[in-house]
């Protein structure tokens, strides 16, 4: 049983939480992910590691509410129990050698953006950060991005924000004004990793996507996470999550992580009536 240390809510759809987890506060690395179970009914589910705090104890995740697992988890609060919280796995992400990286983050995929970030950053390297969201409503952990930074650079949709237009936009700004990026580090949603490994590869750079498909055991063994990369089947769990974005088959990675949606509807549609009779026999 895992301990609920904290929990915030950064948007009206997305929850910060920082579990006791000594272990694997000790050893994770950026990159890395846990798997977590409610319960001994729940599925088991992956989430990047977006903290960590190793004399505190704990692993911080950060959770966008958009499924059944994900709304049971998010009706614990502090000093309430995760059943199973496994980690750290997967390969951490090699950031040693580079000179100066541009870290893109779209959406929640902030939440996997900010340790690598954080991590160049106290390297000595030079990091720059672009960070996506729809409207200003949603943004997230502007101020740690800003912190881990040289420069920040906060694009939304509706340019709510005053910065209207996609991480690609600023992203090719920077590229054209002489940013000189040697890497160029994509975290977010399957098309925008697309878009930006389109770009950095008209200009040549490197580009590394963190990929997030449907993963059940975390050790390779049930194949649920596989994707196409260099015309060769990897396992983002035990290959990755890091990969060559420019080698990644990005449509057909969309079309798989479709094949699940009506069944994820079902199952965060049953989970909202048990969580509503819930409340209400509660309130009773």
């Amino acid at each position: 049983m895992y301990k609920i240390l904290e929990k915030v809510s950064l948007n009206p759809s997305m929850t910060k939480m920082a579990v006791e987890a000594p272990l694997i506060a000790k050893k994770a690395k950026p990159g890395q992910f846990i798997i977590y179970r409610v319960d001994e009914f729940g599925e088991r589910v992956p989430l990047t590691i977006a903290d960590t705090d190793a004399e505190r104890g704990s692993v911080t995740i950060i959770y966008q509410k958009v499924g059944a697992s994900t709304m049971l988890l998010d009706t614990l609060g502090e000093g309430d129990y995760i059943l199973d919280f496994v980690g750290p796995l997967g390969v951490p992400t090699e950031l040693e050698g580079y000179k100066k990286v541009a870290v893109i983050g779209g959406g929640a995929g902030c939440a996997i953006a900010y340790p690598q970030a954080k991590a160049l950053h106290k390297m000595g390297t030079a990091v720059d950060v672009i960070a996506g969201f729809r409207n200003t409503e949603l943004i997230i952990l502007e101020d740690e991005m800003k912190a881990v930074s040289d420069n920040l650079f906060v694009m939304t949709d509706d340019g709510s924000n005053g910065n209207k237009g996609f991480v690609t936009n600023a992203l090719e700004d920077n590229i054209k004004n002489g940013a000189g990026y040697d890497l160029v580090i994509a975290i977010g949603p399957v098309p925008m990793m697309k878009a930006v490994c389109g770009l950095t590869k008209q200009y040549g750079i490197k580009t590394i996507v963190s990929m997030n498909p449907i993963m059940i055991d975390g050790t390779g063994m049930c194949g649920g996470c596989r994707l196409t990369v260099g015309g060769k089947t990897k396992f983002a769990c035990v290959d990755g999550p890091d990969f060559d974005g420019h080698e990644v088959d990005f449509d057909e990675l969309m079309k798989r992580n479709v094949m699940y949606r009506p069944a994820e509807q079902a199952a965060r549609e049953k989970n909202c009536r048990l969580i509503r009779k819930a409340e209400v026999d509660q309130n009773a």
